[in-house]
C-alpha cells in the first residue's frame, strides 16, 4: 500500500509540475492507451504484433485525415459563420426580448427584460474582447498545433510499437513486490478500456443523432450543435447543462417562441433523457460502478483541482480512487463479530453447569 501510494503521488507531481511542458507526450501517452484496446483485439484474434501495429496506426492517422480534412473544416467555418454574424444575431436577440413584456406582460416586465439586455450586452463586449485577444496570439498557438500534430502521430505509432519495452522500462523502477499496485492497476485497466470504448460510441451515436434530428428540424448551425451536443456527454450532468444554452439561445434567434423553436428543445430533452436514462446505463452497467452522487463529487473535486482536463477525465480518476478504496478494504479486512448463536449458546450452557446435572 506504500508503494501504491508512491506511485500515485509521483505520477499525480509528475504531471502537476511538467504538464504544459510534456503536454505532447501527455497525449501521446493517453492516445496510445486508448488505442491498446484495438491492439488486444487484433492479437486475440492472432494477428501477428507487425500487421496489427500497422492496422492500429494506419486507422489511426487516417482518423486524423478525416476529422482535419473533413469534420473540423466544417466545424470551423460554421464557427466562423456564426462570429461573423453575432452583432446582428444579438441585436436581434435583444429586439425579441424586448417584444416579450408586449407579448406576454404577465411573465415578464420592461424592467427585467432592460436590465437583462443590458447585461448580455456588457457580456458580449467582453467576449469581443477576449476574441482579438484570441487573434493576436493565434499565430503562436498555430504553430503549437502543426508541432503537435507532427509529434503526436508520430510518438503515438512509436508508443504501440514498443509497448512492451517501455512498460517493462518503467516497471524497471519498482520493487517486485508490488501486488497491490498489480491488482489496482489490472482493474483499473479493464475498467477504463470498457469506459472508454463505451463512451466513444455513446459519442458517435448522440452525436450523428442530433445533428440529423436538428437538420430535419432546419436549426442553423446543425454540424456545430450536434457536435457539441455529441462531446457533452464526456462531462456527465454537467456537461449537457452546458451545452443547452446555445442549443435554446440558437433555436430561440432563430425563431423566437414560434412552435419550431419547442420543438427543438423538447427534441434535444428527449435526447438527453434517453442518453441519460437508456444508452448510458447499457453502456456502461459493467464498466464503471460508480453512484451518480460520486461522478459529480469527482467532477466537481478534479475539475477543482486541474481545470478543464481534470474534469474531463474525472470518471478514469474516479475509478482509480475506487480500485485504491477496494484494495485498501481488502488488505485490511475488519474484524468479524462472533454469531448471535454461539454468544446464546454459551450462556445456555454456563446456566446449565451452575444448576447442576438434574436440571
Amino acid at each position: 500500500m506504500v508503494l501504491l501510494g508512491v506511485v500515485l503521488l509521483t505520477i499525480s507531481a509528475i504531471i502537476y509540475f511538467t504538464g504544459r511542458i510534456l503536454a505532447p507526450v501527455f497525449g501521446a501517452v493517453i492516445i496510445a492507451y486508448l488505442l491498446q484496446s484495438i491492439m488486444q483485439r487484433l492479437e486475440n484474434l492472432r494477428v501477428p504484433r507487425v500487421f496489427a501495429v500497422a492496422i492500429v496506426g494506419l486507422g489511426f492517422l487516417t482518423l486524423l485525415l478525416i476529422l482535419f480534412l473533413g469534420l473540423i473544416p466544417v466545424l470551423v467555418a460554421q464557427l466562423s459563420e456564426l462570429v461573423q454574424k453575432a452583432p446582428a444575431i444579438v441585436s436581434k436577440l435583444q429586439q425579441q426580448l424586448l417584444d416579450l413584456p408586449v407579448r406576454y406582460p404577465q411573465y415578464f416586465t420592461e424592467s427585467q427584460i432592460s436590465e437583462f439586455v443590458s447585461r448580455m450586452g456588457s457580456e458580449f463586449i467582453g467576449l469581443g474582447q477576449k476574441a482579438i485577444s484570441f487573434s493576436l496570439t493565434s499565430v503562436v498557438g498555430l504553430v503549437t498545433v502543426v508541432v503537435y500534430l507532427i509529434l503526436v502521430p508520430m510518438m503515438v505509432v512509436f508508443m504501440i510499437r514498443d509497448r512492451d519495452l517501455l512498460v517493462g522500462w518503467v516497471a524497471s523502477f519498482l520493487p517486485r513486490e508490488r501486488q497491490v499496485t498489480t491488482d489496482v492497476w489490472a482493474e483499473v485497466n479493464v475498467s477504463i478500456s470498457n469506459y472508454v470504448d463505451g463512451k466513444v460510441l455513446e459519442i458517435i451515436i448522440i452525436g450523428v443523432s442530433s445533428f440529423l434530428i436538428f437538420s430535419f428540424l432546419g436549426l442553423e448551425y446543425a454540424v456545430l450543435l450536434g457536435a457539441l451536443t455529441g462531446f457533452s456527454v464526456l462531462i456527465p450532468f454537467i456537461g449537457a447543462a452546458v451545452v443547452t444554452l446555445p442549443v435554446v439561445l440558437l433555436a430561440f434567434m432563430q425563431w423566437g417562441l414560434e412552435p419550431s423553436f419547442y420543438y427543438v428543445v423538447i427534441a434535444y430533452m428527449v435526447i438527453q433523457a434517453l442518453d441519460g436514462n437508456l444508452l448510458a446505463p447499457l453502456l456502461f452497467s459493467e464498466a464503471v460502478d460508480l453512484h451518480p452522487v460520486a461522478i459529480i463529487v469527482a467532477v466537481l473535486l478534479f475539475g477543482g483541482l486541474w481545470g478543464f482536463w481534470g474534469v474531463f477525465f474525472a470518471i478514469p480518476l474516479a475509478t482509480v480512487v475506487k480500485a485504491v478504496l477496494r484494495a485498501w478494504r481488502l488488505r485490511n479486512p475488519e474484524p468479524a463479530d462472533e454469531p448471535q448463536a454461539d454468544d446464546d449458546t454459551a450462556r445456555v450452557e454456563i446456566l446449565a453447569d451452575s444448576e447442576g446435572p438434574e436440571s
